[in-house]
């Protein structure tokens, strides 16, 4: 047995084991609750449990010693959540300016990696940025066709960045680029899927989720413990 192996987890270590499996199962309860209500049309039940989801998320990926910049993301996601229970303009913007600071510290956590994204996969998001844009702009209300286009541009910038992580990290920014674009034909009275918020939630969730398990597996495979998994990657806490 190596001397590495033989070393004991430091405490804040295996303290955290015991509660990241218990906090990961209550999201994924939150989750199937949550998708379960939107099925069954019960608003009452989506109102409770999509409120918990990023806050049970964030508390495993604290748990878990993951980055804060991973753990400011899913706050300002659940900040988005919490703004879009809300059905009007403010909230909407509110809640789209929450998302896109989550965003940002996203962006921030994988441009200190020290892959570089797949320039192709740039270009392809680019494209389908530019078609999607030109095609649902008129549909638009006018008042919110540039905070969407901004917020688009960064959404895409985050999801393609999201790939110098792997590829949990890059189907999560995928996954959350289908999200939002489902939700934009929805703002533009498109003929939307049955049941529209249900994919929007499901889309949306597995990103999240994706997403923290991308950073987490990076930080495991850079051979750290802890907080300190990401420095290896030039990925500061």
């Amino acid at each position: 047995m190596s001397a590495t192996a033989s070393r004991p987890a430091p405490p804040e270590t295996a303290g955290a084991g015991r509660f990241a499996r218990p906090l990961l199962g209550a999201f994924l309860v939150a989750a199937a609750v949550d998708l379960a209500g939107l099925l069954a049309g019960l608003d009452t039940v989506h109102l409770i449990a999509k409120p918990l989801l990023m806050l049970l998320l964030a508390a495993y990926a604290a748990v878990r010693g993951g980055p804060r910049l991973l753990i400011a993301a899913l706050l300002f996601g659940w900040g988005g959540d919490v703004f879009l229970l809300a059905d009007n303009d403010l909230a909407f913007l509110l809640g789209m300016g929450s998302f896109a600071v989550g965003h940002v510290c996203y962006l921030t956590l994988f441009g200190r990696g020290r892959a570089p994204a797949a320039l192709a996969t740039g270009i392809a998001y680019v494209l389908v940025l530019a078609v999607f844009l030109v095609l649902i702009w008129s549909d638009l209300p006018a008042e919110l066709r540039v905070p969407v286009a901004g917020y688009s541009l960064l959404l895409t910038a985050m999801a393609w960045r999201a790939g110098v992580l792997g590829r949990y990290a890059a189907a999560g920014g995928a996954l959350f680029l289908l999200s939002d674009a489902l939700i934009a034909t929805g703002i533009a009275e498109w003929p939307r899927l049955p049941a529209p918020d249900f994919w929007v939630m499901l889309t949306y969730i597995a990103a999240q989720l994706l997403l923290t398990l991308g950073v987490l597996t990076a930080g495991a495979r850079s051979g750290a413990v802890g907080a300190g998994a990401y420095r290896g990657r030039g990925i500061s806490t």
